[in-house]
């Protein structure tokens, strides 16, 4: 098992029951002593930026569903540590916030390529030491990202690619059904 560390996916167990998280790709963007935050990649919200941030009517681009905590908060993940100020680097290639009036200002030139950028409502987070139980019992399986899978994979798809991409004895996994009572 990889050891987490900011930049990892959490993909849900498939029988993980907590309807948050039920068969969800969580992208980790913080993991310390303070505990763990992240962003669900795979839940589109009902509405766009646009009609999120004032300022920003012109830029029609999807938000996700971070996560069920703050959602009176906008984040975003990007592509570009030398022009935004103020970015954590997750990767070489994978950036966390930054200054958002220079990334603002940035949007509305259009000098960013918004396919190199992912925008969360809320986001998901665990106290100290409560993911590292989670993953213990078996409801978070630990996988890795580069910036194609952030950035190129429809949302619908983010769960089984993931699992694809672990590979091995994980790919029986996408066999399972979403919930097994049914069968």
């Amino acid at each position: 098992m990889n050891s987490i560390k900011p930049s990892s996916l959490l993909i849900a167990d498939p029988f993980l029951k907590d309807p948050n998280f039920k068969r969800a790709v969580i992208f980790l963007c913080s993991h310390d002593e303070n505990g763990s935050l992240g962003f669900k990649l795979n839940e589109l919200y009902e509405y766009g930026l646009n009609e999120l941030i004032n300022g920003l009517e012109q830029i029609k681009a999807p938000v996700f569903v971070g996560g069920p905590v703050g959602m009176d908060t906008i984040h975003f993940i990007h592509q570009y540590p030398n022009l935004i100020p103020n970015s954590q680097l997750l990767t070489d290639e994978i950036c966390w916030g930054g200054d958002f009036d220079v990334f603002k200002e940035l949007l509305l030139s259009g000098d960013l390529d918004m396919n190199k950028i992912k925008f969360f409502i809320g986001h998901s987070g665990w106290s100290y030491n409560q993911l590292e139980a989670e993953i213990e019992d078996k409801s978070w399986i630990i996988g890795s990202a580069d910036k194609k899978f952030l950035f190129e994979i429809e949302p619908e798809f983010t769960w089984q690619k993931s699992i694809k991409n672990l590979g091995g004895d994980y790919l029986q996994l996408l066999n399972y059904p979403i919930d097994p009572q049914l069968n």
